[in-house]
């Protein structure tokens, strides 16, 4: 564990990639003392404005109070800046919400299919038959079956991830079913959710944390691309995607509209695929024999 630990921390990859998501994390748990205003209030005396511009905004006191617009104001008079901090939360959810659904399910079909022949033959068509439709397209159509929220949009970006979980898992159970341990457990007749959990599922989660990464940065992607095409979250529940949508109907007088949004989208997804990059590296076999 202590040398795996090591290994990490000296790949360059690794410690890029987790030190701007710290730093990402941070910035969604702190949103609230970060931002300067409420993300969804408006001041109509300050529509499009561009950044470092003096507003005011009335409390529910009935007060009033100064305040910047450090990134500029959207077409509602809402603050970008506020936005996108508060947009942080939504798409490092998303991400972890996805990657965690799309390996749970995933997983468990995946060990289903490599352990158990008559269910691979079966499910692994049905796998095939997902993986035909084009993800953004398939992911558009839940949306759209199901409704624009959290975890519709979850929902809707996991199941095409799914089929690509289950063909990574099965293809290690078919060869871990064969080693001298799990045949040894066998003949002890030890149940087979046993065997599945104790000795298949442990020596499969290093690819599946690695793949876990690269579906978290897919997933943060797809989900400002449903939002920029109108069929994301609501536009009362600022996210990257919305903010950008929002923007581009002015971009050529306000640029920071979508700018600024767009600065926050892309070292997070380049910083979730250095972390994965990195735990391949390291935690794959091939990829360390490689590096050796």
């Amino acid at each position: 564990m202590t040398s795996v630990l090591h290994k990490l921390l000296a790949n360059a990859a690794v410690r890029f990639g987790a030190s701007v998501l710290l730093l990402l994390i941070v910035v969604a748990i702190f949103a609230p003392w970060l931002g300067t205003v409420d993300p969804a209030a408006m001041d109509s005396a300050h529509i499009n404005t561009l950044s470092g511009t003096v507003g005011v905004f009335s409390l529910h006191d009935g007060s009033n109070v100064a305040h910047t617009f450090w990134m500029g104001s959207d077409n509602f008079g809402r603050d970008i800046y506020s936005r996108v901090l508060y947009g942080t939360r939504v798409s490092l959810l998303i991400g972890l919400f996805t990657a965690a659904l799309a390996l749970l399910v995933g997983g468990l079909l995946g060990m289903l299919a490599g352990y158990f022949r008559t269910v691979d033959a079966v499910l692994m068509r049905f796998m095939d038959g997902l993986m035909a439709i084009p993800s953004i397209l398939l992911a558009i159509a839940l949306v759209a079956a199901l409704g624009a929220q959290l975890w519709t949009v979850v929902v809707a970006i996991a199941i095409p991830e799914i089929p690509r979980v289950t063909r990574l898992v099965r293809s290690l159970v078919l060869t871990l079913r064969e080693e001298p341990f799990v045949e040894a457990a066998r003949a002890l007749a030890t149940p087979t959710p046993v065997i599945l959990m104790r000795h298949i599922l442990p020596n499969a989660m290093a690819p599946l944390i690695v793949q876990g990464t690269f579906i978290a940065a897919s997933a943060v992607l797809t989900e400002a691309i449903l939002s920029f095409l109108g069929l994301g979250l609501p536009a009362d529940i600022p996210t990257w995607g919305n903010i950008m949508a929002e923007g581009r109907v002015q971009f050529t007088q306000y640029p920071g509209n979508v700018l600024y949004p767009a600065l926050f989208l892309v070292p997070t997804v380049l910083a979730i695929n250095l972390l994965g990059d990195g735990l391949r590296d390291v935690l794959d076999p091939k990829f360390a024999k490689r590096g050796t």
